[in-house]
């Protein structure tokens, strides 16, 4: 089966309302994002339509650590940062697939559902990195939401969160720990979040994964997920 209409707009907004920053602002064309610790996407300026230079160097200015996301059509922002010195940084493959494709049964509370995060929820993010910042952004999730803690021999094996906008699910934050990769946590995982999804009325399961975790990848893949966009970073490399 492939992957419903999502344009990349809509998958923009999806992205913005399952994954808030704290604070969004315009400034010109620009829209830039204060994400208090939440991870890049959050943090990162986009814009909107045309700049000039002047414009370019306010939003540059009114950042600590400049970070833009280049998004497709974004070319000559692309460029103009080149110019500047920007660097592309962690390119980044968005997935998506009917929720009806992914759903399907699993064993009794192999993966389950739950809202606010278990401590065990949040000590499996924590182990991989995933700490107070990034689970403020989850609970600034306005829509339908849930984290979903999957359980190998009853221990935690892993924990995703899912948060819905209209018709659309969106899956972040997939962690599985170590000594349980590869062992259908993550498979679990996702057809949990699909399962859950389906129960919110959403016809649509996305996620986002840098280009570089051929792993993660290769299981959305196989569960059928089709490529729906892609973006990168670009941003200053630090000096030595």
């Amino acid at each position: 089966m492939t992957s419903p209409p999502l344009s990349p707009q809509v998958l923009a907004e999806v992205m913005e309302a399952t994954w808030p920053p704290a604070r969004r602002w315009q400034l010109g064309p620009f829209t830039l994002r204060d994400g208090a610790g939440g991870g890049q996407r959050v943090s990162a300026a986009s814009c909107e339509g045309a700049f000039t230079p002047q414009e370019l160097q306010a939003a540059m200015a009114a950042m600590a650590d400049p970070l833009f996301l280049i998004r497709p059509g974004d070319d000559t922002l692309d460029d103009a940062l080149e110019r500047l010195g920007f660097g592309v940084h962690d390119p980044v493959v968005a997935y998506a697939a009917p929720v009806a494709a992914l759903a399907g049964e699993l064993p009794h509370l192999v993966a389950f559902p739950h809202w606010p995060p278990l401590e065990a929820s949040l000590a499996v993010w924590a182990e991989g990195g995933i700490g107070p910042g990034r689970v403020a952004v989850m609970a600034r999730a306005r829509g339908a939401k849930t984290a979903i803690l999957a359980r190998s021999g009853d221990r935690p094996a892993g924990v995703c969160f899912v948060a819905c906008q209209g018709c659309h699910a969106m899956l972040h934050a997939l962690e599985v720990r170590p000594g349980q990769r590869r062992q259908g946590a993550g498979r679990h995982l996702l057809r949990a979040a699909a399962n859950w999804a389906a129960e919110q009325g959403c016809d649509t399961l996305s996620l986002a994964v840098t280009a570089r975790n051929a792993a993660a990848r290769a299981l959305y893949q196989r569960a059928g997920m089709a490529q729906a966009g892609q973006y990168h970073y670009r941003r200053k490399p630090l000096c030595p």
